[in-house]
This record gives C-alpha cells, sequence and structure tokens, in this order.
C-alpha cells in the first residue's frame, strides 16, 4: 500500500515510525512532514491545511491510504473531500469532527444524551458571560469553543479570573474566530487520563491509556500548552474504571453521532477527569492525541496500518492488536518561550540515533542542509520504554540531557 500521513508534528512522525514497519506499506508520503519523517518517506513540501493539495498528492502518487493527524482539516472537511473523489482516508467528516471543532455543540451533544461531563453554559455576548459568571462562587474554566491549538481552556482559580478569560475571548478575541463563542463550566477536580479509541462508524477498538501533561512549568504550574509529555500506562484507569468508561460514556457517545446522522470513523479521544462522583468528560478530540500518541505508539508490537485499513474498511472485529507490557514516557522538548512568542531556526545537537528502547520524535524541525533545527514551538517528544515507569523516565531525561539548542526548555517532574 501507498500511505500518505498529513501533518508535521511528533505525533505525525510516531504515526511514520509504526507504518514503516507494516509489512504491505510500499511507499510512504507526508504532507508536509518534518526532519525526522524525512528519513522514514517522502516528504511534500506544502500547507497541510490546503486540501485540493492533499486530494492532488493522492492522486498523484496512487495513494492507497490517507491518514490525517491534525486537527484542522478534519474540521475544513479533508475527509468529505476524498470521499467526493473516491479516495480512502482515516478520520471523521467535517460534521462529525465537530465534536472537537465546536465545543458548544459537544457540550450540548453529552448533555442531550447523559454523557458525564462538567456543567457549563454557552455565550457569545460578553456581558451576558459576565453576569452569569458573577452570579458564581467556585472555581471555573472558560474554553473557546472553536479551535484553538490545544490553547484555548484557561482554567480559572476564582470568578474574577473567570471575567478576565471570557473578556480575553470575547472582546479582545484572543483567539480569533474560535473564541468568538465560549464554554464556561466548573472546574473538575480529580486525577486526568486519556483514553483514545479507533472507531469504524459502529464498533470501537481501545488503545492504551496514557496521561498527558497540559501545563508548562512543574508542579502543573504556567499555561497550558498542547502538552508537554504523557505517559502510557496510567495506573489511574483501572480494569473497572476502563469499563465505565466504555459504557457510560464512550458507547452512548457513539450513539449519540449515530442518533444525530453522524458516522463516525477515526480516532475518538476521550479527555477526561476521574472525579470523586465518577469519570467525566474535559473534552473530545477527533483525532490521535500529541503527545499521548508518541508514548502509546511506542508500546504498539502489531501493525498500525493493519488496524487503520480495518477501521477504514468497516472491519474492526478483525484487527489484532499487541501491547509491549514496558512502560513508556515522552518528555517534550519546547522553544523558549513556548506557548507564546519563540525563535525558530535555531540549530539542534547531540540528537542520538533511535535505540530499541528510545526514540526521537520530531515535532517543531526542519532541515537547513545538514543541520537539523528548531520550527516550532515543540520541538522534539524524547519517548523511551522501561520495566517501570522510573525506569522509562530514567531513560528518556538521560537522553534530553545528551540534546541541546538554545532556550530549550522541558517539565522535570514527568512520570514523577
Amino acid at each position: 500500500m501507498n500511505v500518505l500521513v498529513i501533518g508535521s508534528g511528533g505525533r505525525e512522525h510516531a504515526l511514520c515510525y509504526r507504518l514503516v514497519r507494516a509489512p504491505r506499506l510500499r511507499k510512504l508520503f507526508v504532507l508536509p512532514g518534518n526532519a525526522g519523517t524525512a528519513a522514514l518517506g517522502t516528504n511534500i513540501p506544502g500547507d497541510p491545511h490546503d486540501i485540493a493539495l492533499a486530494v492532488s498528492v493522492a492522486r498523484r502518487e496512487a495513494i492507497d491510504l490517507t491518514i490525517v493527524g491534525p486537527e484542522d482539516p478534519l474540521a475544513a472537511g479533508i475527509v468529505d473531500a476524498f470521499e467526493a473523489a473516491g479516495l480512502r482516508i482515516f478520520g471523521p467528516t467535517a460534521a462529525a469532527a465537530r465534536l472537537e471543532s465546536d465545543k458548544a455543540f459537544a457540550k450540548q451533544l453529552m448533555r442531550q444524551h447523559a454523557v458525564p461531563t462538567a456543567e457549563a453554559r454557552i455565550f457569545d455576548d460578553y456581558a451576558l458571560a459576565r453576569r452569569y459568571i458573577a452570579t458564581r462562587d467556585q472555581p471555573l474554566v472558560v474554553k473557546a469553543a472553536g479551535l484553538a491549538k490545544g490553547k484555548g481552556a484557561i482554567v480559572c482559580d476564582d470568578p474574577s479570573e473567570a471575567i478576565v478569560a471570557a473578556e480575553k475571548m470575547l472582546v479582545q478575541r484572543i483567539f480569533g474566530d474560535a473564541g468568538a463563542r465560549i464554554v464556561v463550566e466548573e472546574r473538575l477536580e480529580g486525577r486526568e487520563a486519556s483514553l483514545l479509541a479507533v472507531v469504524d462508524g459502529h464498533k470501537l477498538f481501545l488503545l492504551e491509556p496514557a496521561q498527558d501533561h497540559k501545563r508548562l512549568h512543574d508542579g502543573d504550574e504556567g499555561p497550558n500548552t498542547g502538552g508537554m509529555g504523557a505517559y502510557s500506562p496510567t495506573p489511574v484507569i483501572d480494569e473497572p474504571t476502563l469499563a465505565h468508561i466504555v459504557s457510560q460514556i464512550l458507547v452512548p457517545t457513539l450513539d449519540a453521532l449515530v442518533r444525530e446522522g453522524l458516522y463516525y470513523r477515526g480516532v475518538l479521544y476521550a479527555g477526561l477527569m476521574l472525579t470523586a462522583g465518577g469519570p467525566k468528560v474535559l473534552e473530545f478530540n477527533c483525532r490521535f492525541g500529541d503527545p499521548e500518541t508518541q508514548a502509546i505508539l511506542m508500546r504498539l508490537q502489531s501493525d498500525l496500518l493493519e488496524l487503520l485499513d480495518a477501521a477504514v474498511s468497516g472491519q474492526l472485529e478483525q484487527a489484532e492488536v499487541r501491547w509491549d507490557p514496558r512502560h513508556a514516557l515522552c518528555v517534550v522538548m519546547a522553544s523558549g518561550g513556548y506557548p507564546d512568542a519563540y525563535k525558530t531556526g535555531l540549530p539542534i545537537c547531540g540528537l542520538p540515533d533511535d535505540r530499541d528502547d528510545a526514540a526521537i520524535f520530531h515535532a517543531g524541525t526542519r532541515r537547513d542542509d545538514d543541520q537539523v533545527v528548531t520550527a516550532g514551538g515543540r520541538v522534539l517528544g524524547v519517548t523511551a520504554l522501561g520495566d517501570t515507569l522510573a525506569d522509562a523516565r530514567r531513560t528518556a531525561y538521560a537522553v534530553v540531557e545528551r540534546i541541546h539548542f538554545e532556550g530549550a526548555c522541558f517539565r522535570r517532574d514527568l512520570g514523577l
């Protein structure tokens, strides 16, 4: 099979890392890819959001299956365009992807179908939002309803902070059109976890659970980011909890989408808070998470291409998946200043070769002649395996210490 991966981040490099091990893979193309994916397949220059370009590449290269990494092309209808052109693609349609691209839609869907989530209100008027928030007396979370690169949720310790957050989104438009509508919800307390499932429209296949770390600094301090690290498995999701999440969250959500006339195919990602009252949904994503994918796929021992191909064909019941019993931990190395302004084009030194128990997943990188340089906020995802989480942590940080670029920052408390 000829395969095309859409995207340029660490998630896409991790996907390629597993795809090149598939016996049925003939050629691998990545649009646009990064310095890491270039070593595994053919990078194709261009905008990953350019749907017409993606369709033309798929036709030109006789692509048998396209796999979409980032959320923006899904929200813009890349799956709809591919299906209209008779091309096979892994991912949900634009209407189904509203589960991620429109948090107001997702919140209403969960409310209507009794999927456990935080109590919330939806606003597009700042005065009304301010009036409502002023009546609250507990910590709140203010979220941009649209896509905001994983940075659209502001966690507030009190209502006064939430009023400021609502003003920034609805009046100052710090997230542009993504913040034209906001969701104001109670702040849930508990342990956070991520559970991803591959879905073929009716059936779902669970991937191994993971723990993500959104905050920039140690101790879960600082602003939310797209993710500063992850590990898998996570001890907070035991077998009874997993069964509860499937029966009370994932299956009802798929049923709700079917009732809405939405055929969902792709990855359904549930960001969860394990509260004293049981698991509740923080958010849904409609694609592989980043950096959870790096940790999860590091543990995958079976054929990723067979799994995703089975989902597109509606034959998930035929998929067989094997997992490495070891633990995996991913440390994100980010540019100084991330998630705000940061420099690019900085040389990266000390990059080691992949080894059996560790891999370097490139995210924001590119190659300038013979030098790999920074090209984004999250630069690398250093991911390691170990018999215990402590072992995986020790190996990952030992590799991190060998890599250098100006202003590099990373959390030092992952896995503790």
